[in-house]
């Protein structure tokens, strides 16, 4: 079964309506989110590589301020549930492993800079929540990505990342994603609340074409309160919005999830894309672990993530990083 194939058949399973679930009570509050991710956050070999860095800000609505036309095409895809929309706007910094050289190998990763301006619609039942979401920005120097690292060092007193000069060109980047991710209650263990959060994910467009499934374990209190913590995309994401269904809720997690990746303009090159390329790994895997704390009508979030090689050659084992969000409710 080739990926086409398998990305129709799970759109089959995933995009319908569905059955009316019992839905969660409307919610007034806006959210506010502010998210990195970082290398320099590793106990791996390599730090400050790859991946480098993620930087979102991103704002969720009430559950009261839907467009109507919006509300409506939510409806067709998932039957009912509470929906909101949401916009953020994401940078990613991506550089090869020797960035001290001003010809990267070609059997490196490209360096390369993504800015993109993504636009969502969720909806959220009990025990169900689906997103629905359009990315629309660049790959290239337009992205600003080479003026933020180099000028991060400056703070820090660093030296600059040689090799910018061979990024990625500016190309216009579009991707359009469905997750859904479902909450299933496992019990209770020495009085704490347990559950799964098993999720599919499909992505297509000129960045990225992938699908991703993945599964995460929780363990503490108020696990109802949201979906998991999220992530810079792709990554195993659960969402900023967060209803605290306690004063005080909290958990700790475990996740896995693989992708199966048939593009990547970061790393691929195509007839759309020219330049700098290297051979991609199909599949890529990812382990994540952290917690999650909600009290005061924020919720901070950490989650240290492991990922497989993602091309051929990619040095130094696993890439790690970690990711922290503050989410606050308004």
């Amino acid at each position: 079964m080739n990926f086409r194939t398998m990305t129709a058949l799970a759109a089959t399973l995933v995009l319908p309506a569905i059955a009316t679930h019992a839905q969660p009570a409307p919610d007034n509050s806006s959210i506010w989110t502010l998210q990195d991710e970082n290398a320099s956050i590793s106990a791996g070999k390599l730090t400050d590589r790859y991946y480098v860095n993620g930087l979102r800000l991103g704002w969720t609505s009430p559950t009261t301020v839907v467009p109507d036309v919006l509300a409506d095409l939510g409806h067709t895809l998932w039957g009912g549930g509470q929906q909101r929309v949401a916009v953020d706007l994401t940078q990613q910094i991506y550089t090869p492993a020797d960035t001290t050289t001003s010809v990267p190998s070609r059997f490196d990763r490209p360096y390369a800079g993504v800015l993109l301006g993504n636009f969502s619609l969720m909806s959220d039942s009990d025990d169900s929540r689906s997103v629905l979401t359009l990315s629309l920005g660049v790959v290239g120097p337009a992205s600003g990505a080479q003026g933020v690292q180099n000028g991060f060092h400056d703070i820090i007193g660093q030296a600059h990342t040689n090799g910018w000069g061979s990024q990625i060109q500016n190309v216009p980047a579009i991707e359009v994603l469905h997750e859904r991710t479902w909450r299933l209650p496992m019990g209770t263990v020495a009085g704490l609340e347990t559950d799964a959060l098993p999720s599919l994910t499909i992505g297509l467009g000129d960045l990225r074409d992938y699908l991703q499934t993945g599964v995460t374990f929780r363990f503490g209190r108020g696990l109802d309160s949201d979906f998991g913590v999220p992530r810079v995309r792709p990554g195993l994401s659960g969402g900023d919005a967060f209803t605290p269904t306690r004063p005080f809720a909290w958990y700790v997690f475990a996740g896995v999830d693989g992708q199966a990746v048939a593009y990547d303009m970061l790393l691929q090159s195509t007839p759309f894309r020219g330049g700098p390329h290297v051979s991609t790994i199909w599949d890529v895997g990812e382990m994540q672990g952290g917690f999650a704390v909600m009290a005061y009508g924020m919720r901070l979030t950490f989650a240290y993530v492991a990922q497989t090689q993602e091309f051929n050659g990619q040095a130094g084992g696993l890439h790690q990083f970690g990711s922290a969000s503050l989410s606050i409710r308004f």
